[in-house]
């Protein structure tokens, strides 16, 4: 379902566990997660033990698949009672699907990544998936750095 203390600075938000996730019972403690909180780290000032993290869809998905819009939809309520009672002070959503799932936006993370959102009266932010960041480090890595900034200076984090 997630993990992290009961009163973060920030809500982490990817798509759905990955093999790693389920079998470890966390979210993001694979490579992309190392990646990721290693940046927040760095751009935001905050560490993982600030953020609780957390999935849109709470199951992982066969063949590790993205989780379809019904599956995410499924899960919505479960996430919504996290955002309430965890009462964080910013939402980073991260990929395409929970973006597009989280915000309720139809665009891609290409074209949306940095830009301002709200859910629920809390505001975010969405970027990269650190996956991309690890796939193509030279070009996705100072984008997310990028968006990092804008989340930090946007929401007076840190």
């Amino acid at each position: 379902m997630g993990s992290g203390p009961s009163r973060p600075t920030l809500l982490v938000v990817g798509e759905a566990p990955g093999k790693t996730e389920d079998e470890g019972g966390e979210p993001f403690i694979g490579r992309s997660g190392q990646l990721l909180f290693k940046l927040i780290e760095e751009e935001v000032g905050i560490t993982r033990a600030d953020c609780f993290v957390t999935n849109i869809a709470k199951c992982r998905p066969p063949n590790n698949r993205p989780p379809t819009a019904k599956e995410c939809e499924a899960c919505r309520p479960w996430l919504l009672e996290q955002l309430d009672s965890l009462s964080p002070d910013a939402v980073l959503s991260v990929g395409n699907t929970a973006t597009r799932q989280l915000f309720g936006v139809s665009e891609g993370i290409s074209t949306i990544h940095g830009q301002r959102f709200e859910l629920n009266g809390v505001s975010g932010i969405a970027t990269y998936h650190p996956a991309a960041g690890l796939r193509s480090p030279n070009s996705v890595i100072p984008m997310i750095r990028e968006d990092l900034r804008i989340l930090k200076s946007q929401l007076s984090l840190a």
